[in-house]
C-alpha cells in the first residue's frame, strides 16, 4: 500500500480487495452454496467459480455492493450446477438422508448434525423462494437489503416470504426437533 500526497487515505489495491473479500466471505458463501448443492466439495467449486468471476470483474463496479454481488453470483452458479446434475443430486441427497438417520449415536455433535439435517428436509418442503430467503437470513445472517440485492426480490416480499416460511415450518416441525435446535 502506498500513500500519495494527494490522497492521505490508504488505497486498497485490486489484489488486496480480492484477498480481503475472499477472507471475509468464503466461509459464508460455502455454507450458502451447500444449502443448494448439498455437497461440500461441489459447494467449494461453486464458491471458487464465484471468486473467479469476481477476479474478472471491474472491481470498482462491485466494490460497494460486493456482498450482494457475491451471493447473487454464488446462487446463480449453484442453480446452474443443480440443473446440470439434477438426477445425480437427488440420488445423493436421498442416500445421504438414509445414512444419516441410520447412524444416530449418543454424541451430541452427531445428534445436532442429524437434527440440522432433519430440519433441512423440512426446509426443503418450502417453496424455492421461501427456502432461499430463510437460509440467507438465518444461516447466512444477511439483512433484508442484502437478500434483496442477491435475489432481485423486494424487501417487503422477502419479509412476507420469511414470515410465511417460518409459519409453515412451525406447522411441519415435530416438537422434539424444535426443542433440540438453538435459537
Amino acid at each position: 500500500m502506498a500513500r500519495t500526497p494527494a490522497d492521505p487515505e490508504m488505497v486498497e489495491t485490486r489484489e488486496q480487495f480480492i484477498e480481503r473479500t475472499l477472507a471475509e466471505y468464503e466461509s459464508p458463501l460455502i455454507g450458502y452454496a451447500y444449502g443448494f448443492v448439498q455437497d461440500v466439495d461441489r459447494a467449494r467449486d461453486v464458491v471458487q467459480d464465484t471468486f473467479i468471476r469476481l477476479c474478472k470483474q471491474d472491481i470498482e463496479k462491485v466494490r460497494d455492493g460486493v456482498k450482494g454481488w457475491l451471493f447473487t453470483v454464488c446462487r446463480n452458479r449453484a442453480l446452474d450446477v443443480l440443473r446440470k446434475e439434477s438426477r445425480m443430486s437427488s440420488l445423493e441427497e436421498s442416500t445421504h438422508e438414509r445414512t444419516a438417520s441410520a447412524s444416530a449415536g449418543p454424541d451430541q455433535v452427531v445428534d445436532k448434525d442429524e437434527r440440522i439435517q432433519e430440519l433441512m428436509t423440512y426446509i426443503d418442503r418450502l417453496s424455492d423462494n421461501q427456502k432461499t430467503v430463510i437460509l440467507m437470513k438465518f444461516r447466512d445472517g444477511l439483512s433484508y437489503h442484502e437478500i434483496a440485492d442477491a435475489t432481485g426480490l423486494t424487501s417487503g416480499n422477502i419479509g412476507f416470504l420469511i414470515h410465511a416460511g417460518v409459519k409453515r415450518l412451525r406447522q411441519l416441525l415435530p416438537p422434539d426437533l424444535m426443542e433440540g435446535l438453538d435459537r
